[in-house]
């Protein structure tokens, strides 16, 4: 493989790892958000906000989360006829699926792109008692869906890598 493609690959596998070892900690700040609500809900007079800002946390637990977990191939497949086919016919299976993922996170970042861009601009605020502005969130998943389409580009090379018995 061309040397540009392999630092392609180490730089953005080394950013999407970091993001995602990062991430994964962000269980344990919904879990606190939840905690808070179940303590205030019991104790206290309910807060408003903890509903929707344990969803935006996760949002941005699977979002950011995703480009890790494609890294790592712990991506759920239909294992059917995958699990027994050598590792060259999984990289010629999974060079061709690829394209499909592409496309869908291609059409994916242009609507989140758009809709983040409409936030922005009208100022898009939540329809719930609490009323957050929706830009940060959508910004996020902007920002995980391109990762997941840059770590989707990794795979491919590294499928094609592997099609040609070399490794990235």
């Amino acid at each position: 493989m061309p040397p540009f493609i392999r630092r392609y690959v180490r730089f953005v596998d080394a950013a999407n790892r970091r993001l995602g070892r990062f991430i994964m900690y962000f269980i344990f700040v919904m879990g606190g958000i939840l905690l808070w609500s179940s303590i205030s809900k019991t104790f206290f007079m309910p807060s408003l906000w903890t509903l929707e800002m344990a969803q935006f946390a996760m949002v941005a637990y699977y979002i950011l989360g995703g480009p890790y977990s494609l890294q790592l191939g712990s991506n759920v497949r239909m294992d059917l006829f995958y699990g027994g086919w050598s590792l060259k016919t999984k990289a010629w299976v999974d060079a061709f699926t690829i394209f499909f993922l592409i496309f869908f996170l291609g059409v994916l970042l242009y609507g989140a792109v758009d809709s983040t861009t409409y936030a922005l601009k009208y100022g898009e605020r939540s329809y719930s008692a609490w009323r957050p502005y929706m830009w940060p969130i959508k910004v996020v998943m902007c920002f995980g869906i391109f990762m997941m389409l840059l770590q989707s580009i990794s795979e491919f090379f590294k499928d094609i890598a592997r099609i040609r018995g070399t490794e990235i």
